[in-house]
C-alpha cells in the first residue's frame, strides 16, 4: 500500500520529512527535520539543531510524503504505540 494522504497514519512515518505547524510550545513552531523515531507519546526528529522530541498531543504536524505530496496530521491522531497505530483504520479521512 503506498502512502496517501487518506491513509498515512496506517503508514510507518519514520523516515517522513515533517514540520512542526502548532504548538503550545512557540519554540517548536515551524521547526523542520525528518522523523527518525517514534514512541507511544513522542516523535523524535533529527533537525538542523539537533535531536528534538515532540509530543504527538500537542502538535499539528505537516509530513511530506514520498510522492511530494504535503499532508496535515493533528498529532492526536498518531497517539498510540506504532505497531497498533498502522493496524488501526481511521475514522477521519482528511
Amino acid at each position: 500500500m503506498k502512502h496517501k494522504p487518506s491513509n498515512i497514519v496506517m503508514h510507518e512515518i519514520i523516515g517522513l520529512p515533517v514540520e512542526v505547524l502548532w504548538s503550545p510550545n512557540e519554540t517548536l513552531i515551524g521547526l523542520k527535520g525528518r522523523v527518525i523515531d517514534e514512541t507511544m507519546n513522542l516523535l523524535v526528529l533529527e533537525t538542523s539543531k539537533g535531536i528534538k522530541k515532540i509530543l504527538k498531543k500537542d502538535a499539528i504536524l505537516l509530513f511530506t510524503l514520498p510522492s511530494k505530496i504535503r499532508v496535515k496530521v493533528d498529532g492526536k491522531i498518531l497517539i498510540g504505540r506504532p505497531e497498533d497505530r498502522v493496524k488501526r483504520i481511521p475514522k477521519k479521512r482528511w
